[in-house]
């Protein structure tokens, strides 16, 4: 056997350890490539971040290995990476998973590895989303038109609030103060058109509101998003005195089971369709539709409870409804009515009805009545 057969099956029996079964920085299954000046085995998509870091990178199966960078990798693997590197990550911190967009990626393995914000030593000044208050310049979508303007943000842990102010009078104070209490924000670089595309969602007056913003540097927009973790950590350690890490830290901030355009009917499903954006949040059990993708207001709302107390997810054929050009029909019955949606594709029909399955199977925890109330009451 010659010395590249060789090491290449000692790479290949290293990648069976569970610890190093998985990337070492976003999870992802069964990694093929390796940085030999860390010791870490990655993913295709994390090795070219550590690449573009200076980080020596190989293909395992692809790139002959020296025996001394084999020894190297046995004597190191992601555990004694992750020790070093991960000794010290706040709670609230996002650690990016396989299929999150790329600059969550990116900014986690510089933190890691290039900035060491992670190691336990004592920073000075201290790392911005750790002090509690953070304020900045964020570019801003218009309520009315798709132009983005700077504005200036402001958010403080200890008054749970995040703000924001017009640049033309600052000095009157800011245009709104948002509760951190039903914040969520999630990447969203696709739909806002930005890779540094940020949605910040939250309720105002029983209604759901978006803010869409981004900034152009991508520490700045991660910092941004991990300080807002922070505050809302903070705030739900407070509302939830008694709750543990493991049921708080889903609770922060959450992306969106499943999001799209639908066409939508009225009650008695013989009113014309119209396209509308739908956004399903699992966690609140809301099925949310605006106009527009980028919409700051939603139009309605549909709570999404269990079979046993009244409510169904099917698949349908329309038989009077007018004008709908799509016909992959998907219903979502309530006590109330019967909303009935139409898919231009049988996958994003399949896709809906699970996504929507998934909600519906899931047991209604105490705080899910007082939504379903609120949402009641609002119609």
């Amino acid at each position: 056997m010659s010395n590249h057969d060789r090491n290449k099956k000692a790479l290949l029996e290293l990648l069976k350890r569970p610890v190093n079964s998985h990337c070492a920085d976003c999870r992802a299954p069964d990694p093929e490539w390796a940085s030999y000046k860390l010791g870490v085995f990655v993913c295709l998509n994390c090795s070219g971040i550590h690449r573009s870091l200076y980080s020596r990178v190989k293909s395992i199966k692809l790139d002959y290995w020296e025996d001394e960078l084999v020894e190297f990798m046995n004597s190191n693997g992601n555990a004694s990476a992750r020790a070093l590197y991960e000794k010290a990550v706040p709670v609230y911190y996002y650690r990016p998973q396989e299929n999150d967009c790329a600059v969550l990626r990116d900014q986690w393995i510089r933190a890691k590895y290039e900035r060491m914000e992670f190691t336990g030593e004592t920073k000075y000044p201290p790392i911005s989303y750790t002090t509690g208050f953070y304020e900045g310049l964020l570019w801003k979508k218009g309520k009315e038109n798709s132009q983005f303007l700077k504005r200036k943000f402001v958010l403080s842990e200890r008054e749970f609030t995040l703000a924001y102010y017009n640049k033309e009078n600052e000095s009157k104070g800011p245009k709104a103060v948002i509760s951190i209490k039903d914040l969520n924000t999630t990447f969203q670089p696709e739909k806002i058109g930005h890779p540094h595309g940020l949605q910040i969602t939250y309720q105002d007056d029983n209604h759901t509101r978006n803010l869409y913003v981004y900034h152009e540097s991508p520490e700045e927009i991660v910092t941004w998003f991990n300080a807002i973790r922070a505050a809302r950590y903070a705030y739900l350690k407070t509302a939830y005195p008694t709750g543990s890490d493991e049921e708080l830290v889903p609770k922060i901030t959450r992306n969106y089971l499943k999001e799209g355009y639908m066409e939508k009917t009225g009650p008695l499903q013989k009113e014309s369709f119209k396209r509308r954006w739908f956004i399903l949040d699992s966690q609140n059990r809301k099925l949310l539709y605006f106009k527009g993708q980028l919409d700051a207001e939603e139009l309605g709302v549909i709570f999404i409870g269990t079979e046993s107390k009244g409510y169904s997810v099917k698949e349908c054929v329309p038989k009077h409804a007018r004008g709908n050009k799509w016909k992959c029909g998907v219903t979502v019955g309530t006590p109330q009515r019967q909303f009935l949606f139409m898919c231009e594709q049988e996958r994003e029909q399949r896709e809906w009805l699970d996504a929507l399955r998934q909600v519906l199977s899931r047991p209604m925890a105490p705080q899910d009545y007082t939504i379903e109330a609120n949402i009641q009451y609002k119609r």
